[in-house]
């Protein structure tokens, strides 16, 4: 017997924009997806709901010799956030932290340049966000961005997850005003494992998808 929850992320998308449908034409909502797994499933999201679809992009910010552990991150919009308290408990030194915020932030402005299509940057100020990933294992990238977007003074934010780790989710639940996700299997090892097919998302079908959910909106 078969595990897996969803056939791919599109049909995880497509289950998701049911469970939405009070979103549907709601002005001056926006879904925002995590690249690059999020936009296969924000895409069938926002065509459902005929809604605008744009990227969010997130840059770790890791400690020097341990890239893996976040001190902070980078994202859209030149929000910086860093965690003083591990700096400090650490003793990082600020050089080493500036060096790699110069080369996350590099890396940020080249997403930002190959996704956003040459179109202007969206303001999110007082948008309704509906934020997307394929899913949610320990959710530190998506705590990054909601903070983040809580710099750009959006109105309010739906936390949209086909599956996601049952821990992960209650940990986010005081930063949104809403979460809808379907499923929270546990054990719960790797997003992967809840669909059929889960190959690494191109930056080619992601600005595949952007560019025909742009077409959709003029």
């Amino acid at each position: 017997m078969s595990t897996y929850l969803f056939k791919n992320r599109h049909e995880a998308g497509l289950y998701l924009a049911r469970l939405l449908k009070t979103y549907q034409d709601k002005p001056e909502a926006i879904v925002l997806a995590l690249p690059r797994g999020g936009v296969p499933v924000a895409f069938p999201i926002a065509k459902s709901l005929h809604l605008p679809l744009d990227v969010f992009i997130v840059r770790k910010i890791g400690m020097p010799d341990h890239e893996e552990f976040a001190i902070g991150a980078l994202a859209d919009q030149d929000i910086c956030i860093l965690s003083e308290d591990i700096i400090k408990r650490y003793q990082i030194n600020l050089s080493q932290i500036k060096a790699i915020i110069e080369r996350e932030r590099k890396e940020l402005k080249r997403r930002q340049q190959l996704y956003r299509l040459d179109q202007e940057t969206i303001n999110l100020k007082f948008k309704h966000i509906i934020l997307v990933d394929d899913g949610i294992a320990t959710g530190s990238t998506m705590k990054v961005a909601i903070a983040a977007l809580r710099q750009l003074q959006v109105a309010d934010i739906t936390l949209a997850i086909p599956v996601a780790a049952a821990e992960s989710l209650r940990e986010l639940e005081p930063f949104v005003d809403q979460i809808v996700c379907p499923y929270t299997p546990e054990p719960f090892y790797a997003v992967g494992q809840w669909y059929e097919t889960f190959d690494q998302t191109s930056d080619e079908e992601v600005l595949h998808l952007l560019a025909e959910a742009l077409a959709l909106q003029k």
